[in-house]
């Protein structure tokens, strides 16, 4: 299956990617995220693809808001599911107002919607994480909504019903970069290999449980050995 994670693509990480703090670092003004043109847009890479996924990370400038979008138009015409999470770092925007203008805009493209607990707090103003979903529900059609909440573990909202998978919990969590990221990307190919959605949360929690004890937003990614043998 191939999956175009835009965003992930554009981050430029500084050597292991965090910072002594544990915080992730972005090369910033300009930076990797910042510098993807229009004309840069693999469109035939995404004409195949099956599932297409973008963040805000993309969206931060003009220039780079203008490349994603025209690739998601181009992932819509192929058919493709549309995969969306804001993935909102704060000191990336001018203002909140702007964050928030476009992540309503992935709001509005999407199929799937994968969105952390302080994200659809801030976004929708509702406490609860299911009166969130449902305010989000409200304007928007996305099929299928994916809250991670933390050390709390994730839920799947799919038409009337709720799923929700408590996490692998980790004594030697290092740093958390990259955590969301994997859960996105496991979770996708669970579902897309006809997993169901409690099953696909499993897959998708253990993935980045497993990310969380490693540096790196992409080096700590783990394969589908490491993540099927744990479960065993």
């Amino acid at each position: 299956m191939d999956v175009v994670a835009l965003g992930e693509l554009l981050i430029d990480f500084t050597e292991n990617g965090i910072s002594s703090q544990g915080n992730p670092l972005f090369e910033a003004n300009p930076g990797g995220d910042m510098m993807l043109t229009e004309e840069e847009i693999p469109e035939e890479l995404i004409l195949e693809t099956r599932i297409f996924h973008f963040g805000t990370l993309s969206m931060t400038h003009e220039n780079v808001r203008r490349a994603t979008k025209k690739a998601v138009a181009i992932a819509k015409q192929a058919g493709a599911i549309i995969s969306f999470d804001p993935n909102i770092r704060e000191p990336l925007w001018n203002s909140m107002d702007e964050a928030r203008e476009q992540v309503l805009y992935g709001l509005g493209q999407c199929h799937i919607l994968k969105i952390s607990d302080n994200e659809i707090q801030w976004l929708t103003g509702e406490e609860d994480y299911s009166d969130g979903v449902n305010w989000i529900r409200e304007r928007y059609q996305i099929p299928l909504i994916l809250v991670s909440m933390g050390r709390e573990g994730s839920r799947a909202y799919y038409n009337e019903m709720m799923v929700e998978v408590k996490p692998f919990l980790q004594d030697n969590t290092i740093e958390t970069t990259g955590a969301g990221d994997t859960f996105n990307g496991a979770f996708a190919v669970a579902v897309a290999e006809g997993k169901s959605y409690e099953e696909s949360l499993k897959f998708a929690n253990q993935a980045a449980a497993i990310s969380v004890t490693k540096f790196g937003a992409q080096g700590g990614m783990p394969t589908r050995a490491e993540v099927e043998g744990s479960l065993t």
